[in-house]
């Protein structure tokens, strides 16, 4: 018996099978730090405490039936309110579609918007693009992205791809980069698209932009976080903004997102979830439309978050430079936003101590977490060459004191290297 070609070519998550070996090693009792995962330790960054009442209070309540396909109207409702009063844009309650985090908003813009075959145009690296293009068939168009440019696609980089495109996907705060577009990059970008779609006839399907922002609110520094309807108001038919609570409240695990667009787009959208049942939880739902609707106890958490996210990236930052000053082939970029920061490690060619030859960005990771006992992500899981020697270090699973502890042993690991 054999499954569908897309069931058997289907390409498992690079992060898991690090993951999975970093959990193998601590239930073996070593001491890692973890920087795999985009996800918070609740014991480090616990969820607004607002939020944690709120979501007890619905489930006493009884919320605990169905919710409507697109979410319950007073989350829509408060959704529309917070992103008009934050960020400017102003789409009505009807255009919002709540779901089960961000995951299935963005495969239900692949499936409402690109048919097999159709290409898809996406930056490298970025998060999962390569394996939503596999699901729904279509076909991946990579654009290799550079640090000069802090992994942030341009203009030039895109233009040469968009003529008969479906989709560009775009995401900003940038996973797993941790850096942002810049508002001349987006500008410049979005103007590209008004002009493909101008070129297009009433007969083919325009060219529309999913733009995932899901980390906006976590910019740090003098980081500004910019969208495409903003800058080019004329693209509001033509792009999906995917959103949520998963990254900028610590809520992972309680699987609010919420995308809103075009109305034809999300009504589709919402057809597709319907069916596949991927709902966020109605008690979940409910306090969260309670808490977007406490500005002041928002603000004051935000504040608090992104102290602390920024307090690890920081020390990390600087940790490395400090080793590239020594000599070490390593250097970093900048935190502007999320909670990575990118990481270059090039280790290519070194001789490890029992005498292997670092090759690959993989070689590389399996030497750190077995040297220095830190786990990290390269690139190559991202959709970049295995040889791109540049890693994503995600410090929402870790402590600061593991953080600081663990640069002293990648020193250590380092030096063994000839």
């Amino acid at each position: 018996m054999t499954v569908s070609k897309m069931a058997q070519n289907l390409i498992g998550s690079e992060i898991i099978k690090v993951a999975g070996e970093v959990n193998s090693m601590i239930a073996r009792g070593e001491q890692i730090c973890n920087l795999t995962i985009g996800d918070f330790d609740p014991s480090i960054y616990p969820i607004p405490q607002e939020l944690k009442e709120g979501i007890t209070k619905a489930y006493n309540e009884g919320h605990t039936n169905y919710p409507p396909a697109n979410g319950v109207a007073v989350l829509r409702n408060a959704v529309t309110e917070f992103t008009e009063a934050k960020l400017g844009l102003k789409y009505p309650e009807n255009d919002i579609l709540v779901a089960g985090g961000s995951r299935p908003l963005i495969y239900a813009t692949y499936l409402a918007l690109v048919d097999p075959g159709d290409k898809v145009v996406f930056p490298t690296p970025s998060w999962n693009n390569n394996h939503y293009c596999h699901l729904s068939g279509a076909t991946p168009v990579m654009v290799e992205t550079s640090p000069g440019n802090n992994f942030m696609p341009t203009a030039a980089d895109v233009a040469p791809h968009l003529k008969g495109a479906t989709l560009l996907a775009l995401c900003s705060p940038l996973n797993p980069t941790g850096t942002m577009f810049s508002k001349k990059d987006l500008q410049e970008i979005c103007d590209l698209v008004v002009e493909e779609n101008k070129s297009r006839t009433e007969n083919e399907k325009p060219l529309y932009i999913l733009y995932d922002q899901i980390y906006w609110m976590l910019t740090f520094g003098n980081a500004e976080h910019f969208d495409p309807v903003n800058l080019r108001p004329e693209l509001r038919e033509y792009v999906v903004y995917i959103d949520g609570i998963s990254k900028s409240f610590a809520a992972t695990g309680v699987r609010v997102g919420y995308a809103y667009g075009p109305a034809l787009v999300m009504d589709k959208m919402k057809a597709i979830l319907g069916h596949v049942g991927a709902w966020a939880p109605k008690a979940e739902q409910i306090a969260t439309a309670d808490y977007l609707k406490q500005p002041a106890q928002v603000n004051t958490y935000m504040t608090g978050l992104k102290q602390k996210i920024q307090a690890s990236l920081d020390v990390l930052y600087n940790g490395f430079k400090a080793l590239k000053n020594e000599g070490f082939a390593v250097d970093a970029i900048a935190p502007m936003g999320a909670i990575y920061l990118s990481v270059k490690i090039d280790l290519a060619g070194k001789t490890t101590p029992d005498g292997n030859t670092l090759q690959t960005s993989k070689d590389i990771t399996y030497f750190i977490l077995s040297e220095a006992k830190l786990a990290v992500v390269p690139f190559s899981a991202f959709g970049s060459d295995a040889a791109l020697n540049w890693f994503r270090l995600s410090v929402g699973g870790a402590s600061l004191d593991d953080i600081k502890n663990s640069l002293g042993r990648l020193r250590v690991a380092l030096a063994k290297l000839q």
